[in-house]
């Protein structure tokens, strides 16, 4: 498109191009409707021009844009909306391939798994008018922000009130597709809008229902900063409710949007555990495949975000049998494993000792599935003509996670059932596949192994460190990532000893935390394995401290507290009583990170003064 490429040659004739893809956007050939609409999303992105060109026209656009917003009648036909087909098992062609994503460290202790959460229309799976202009409509609040307010909101508060269930439901996706770019301007309508759309849920049209849900997710972290009996229980209770509906396209939003109110709610959702566990248990007898993906993910998500307050007997209870159940039911080669054992990683991680009754059982078959896996990979490279497709290491990746979700969970807990096993062979076939994610699941399952029990690691450390090092290109962020972190906790178990792979990695970190445009979470995890290299070989690391302390301070300010940070700070503070110098020219930028920490310790506090006071 010409205003991609010569937007600026483009401005003397752009009123005349807006009005030529006004009328084009209502064009009766939706092809061509839905070319015009494009135009709207291609000028967002050019903000500036996009602001002074499409703002006087905002009055007659937005109405255009809800307008293709709502449902076709072709599109009503097609989708069969009203149907309670809870019971209809799925085509297999219904259900959406599981896409692995292995784990991924961060300097926070979190792991790094987040999704898109754009609304899915898995029937109208095409791109189409409705779909792009809700996109447009996105970009445009985006660029706008509350400047689309006062054209939009009258138009929102009028089919709220139509009788038309079709130019409700239109209304109701608006509404989300505006909340992140109007969210502040939003804020004083939504204690009237919340209730509203609250009610919706229990509307007769599932159409209805189902936006709704998504809706209410994009205003959930609204809704957790409120008073939790005027808007987070009423909600939750009615979308638990819409989570057991008798429609799947309801039930797949609700779930989603459930999940989506857990990673903004957090522990604020410990007091209705009983009440969640019981709707989302419930509904493993409930649900076909395709929707047992979405369920497996509320789940992994209440466990990531409620952490320890899981491991309640009465809610081990009510979990852990139709997890089982599902994990006994499925074969080796099976991928429905791949969510099952995701989401078990969560879990598992979650309920810390609370999972030790179902941890051998589990551990011993995470393990035949890596052996199994590698097996079938060397068979087919040795014997090609045998294998129509190529072993999946899926299987391998989604194994490794939820051995690391164990061994974070259960802790030195651990330690006899990898002192009767193979692990260490297999971990370290799997840290030299050639396929990334292995590699990057292998290095995270290392990290937590040596935290556990790093007397079954040592033996092995020669032949890690080297693989390790040769896994710091952040070319390939997530496996640098998780290299870069596992170093950090190796270093912290060999202290003194890891003198004698410095030479292997300290250069390597070095240049990838001063490389420009890094991404935050492997400059944090840079800065932490630094300092901690810092902390056990003091004298060999503080000469080359002026070469990353400013960056280093700088990646570390806005990490929170925690026992990662303690280190690498204390590492700090012996590099710098070593090399004042070092630090001389960036004092400013260190007392800055110093004062980032809510509570550090005692003798941490100490060190921060012993620092300053000679430093200033």
């Amino acid at each position: 498109m010409l205003l991609e490429v010569r937007a600026n040659d483009m401005m003397p004739h752009m009123n005349a191009i807006i009005e030529y893809m006004l009328v084009h956007t209502t064009d009766n050939d939706e092809n061509v409707a839905i070319e015009a609409c494009e135009f709207w999303l291609t000028i967002a992105e050019i903000t500036d021009i996009c602001k002074v060109s499409l703002q006087p026209y905002l009055g007659r656009l937005i109405p255009i844009l809800l307008k293709g917003m709502r449902y076709s009648d072709s599109d009503i036909a097609c989708l069969k909306p009203d149907v309670a087909d809870s019971n209809v098992p799925d085509k297999a062609s219904e259900v959406r391939p599981f896409i692995v994503r292995g784990k991924n460290h961060m300097a926070d202790g979190t792991d790094d798994d987040e999704e898109d959460e754009e609304f899915r229309e898995e029937v109208l799976s095409d791109w189409n008018l409705r779909k792009c202009s809700a996109a447009a409509l996105d970009v445009l609040s985006n660029v706008f922000h509350d400047l689309l307010l006062p054209v939009l909101l009258p138009h929102l508060k009028a089919a709220f009130n139509s009788s038309d269930w079709l130019e409700k439901e239109s209304a109701i996706l608006a509404l989300g597709a505006v909340a992140e770019g109007c969210m502040d301007g939003m804020s004083p309508h939504l204690t009237e809008i919340l209730p509203y759309l609250i009610l919706c849920l229990s509307d007769t049209k599932a159409l209805v229902r189902s936006i709704t849900c998504w809706t209410l997710s994009r205003y959930s972290s609204w809704v957790v900063k409120q008073s939790h009996e005027s808007y987070l229980r009423p909600l939750m209770s009615e979308l638990l409710k819409r989570i057991l509906d008798s429609n799947k396209r309801v039930q797949e939003a609700a779930c989603s949007a459930f999940a989506t109110l857990e990673e903004e709610a957090c522990t604020e959702l410990v007091p209705y555990l009983s009440d969640i566990l019981q709707v989302l248990v419930f509904a493993f007898s409930k649900y076909q495949a395709k929707n047992l993906l979405i369920l497996y993910d509320a789940i992994g998500t209440l466990a990531d975000s409620v952490g320890s307050c899981l491991n309640n007997q009465a809610y081990i209870d009510l979990l852990m049998p139709p997890m089982l159940q599902k994990w006994y039911s499925l074969s080796d080669d099976d991928k429905n494993l791949f969510p099952l054992l995701e989401c078990l990683s969560s879990v598992a991680t979650a309920l810390q000792s609370g999972f030790l009754p179902y941890c051998e059982p589990i551990f011993r078959r995470c393990l035949s599935l890596i052996e199994q896996t590698l097996h079938m990979v060397k068979a087919s490279q040795m014997n090609p003509e045998f294998f129509t497709t190529t072993p999946e290491k899926d299987f391998m990746i989604v194994s490794l996670d939820l051995l690391s979700g164990l061994v974070e969970g259960i802790g030195a807990n651990i330690e006899p059932y990898v002192s009767g096993s193979n692990i260490m062979s297999l971990l370290f076939e799997c840290m030299q596949d050639p396929l990334h994610d292995v590699r990057q699941s292998s290095f995270a399952l290392l990290g937590d192994l040596t935290k556990a029990c790093f007397q079954h690691v040592e033996p092995c450390v020669d032949n890690f460190m080297k693989v390790l090092s040769q896994n710091l290109n952040p070319e390939f962020l997530s496996v640098c990532n998780n290299s870069t972190w596992a170093i950090g906790e190796v270093s912290m178990k060999l202290r003194a000893n890891m003198k004698q792979y410095l030479h292997l990695i300290l250069f390597r970190l070095i240049e990838n935390i001063n490389r420009p445009i890094t991404p935050k979470t492997l400059l944090e995890n840079s800065a932490i394995t630094l300092g901690r290299l810092g902390y056990v070989c003091p004298a060999e690391v503080a000469p080359y401290l002026n070469q990353f302390i400013r960056i280093w301070c700088t990646s570390l300010r806005n990490v929170r507290d925690n026992e990662e940070k303690d280190s690498a700070f204390r590492g700090m503070c012996a590099m710098i009583s070593l090399n004042p110098q070092g630090v001389a020219q960036e004092f400013m930028f260190f007392c800055d990170a110093v004062a980032s920490w809510t509570e550090p310790k005692d003798d941490l506090k100490e060190g921060f003064f012993k620092v300053c006071l000679k430093e200033g």
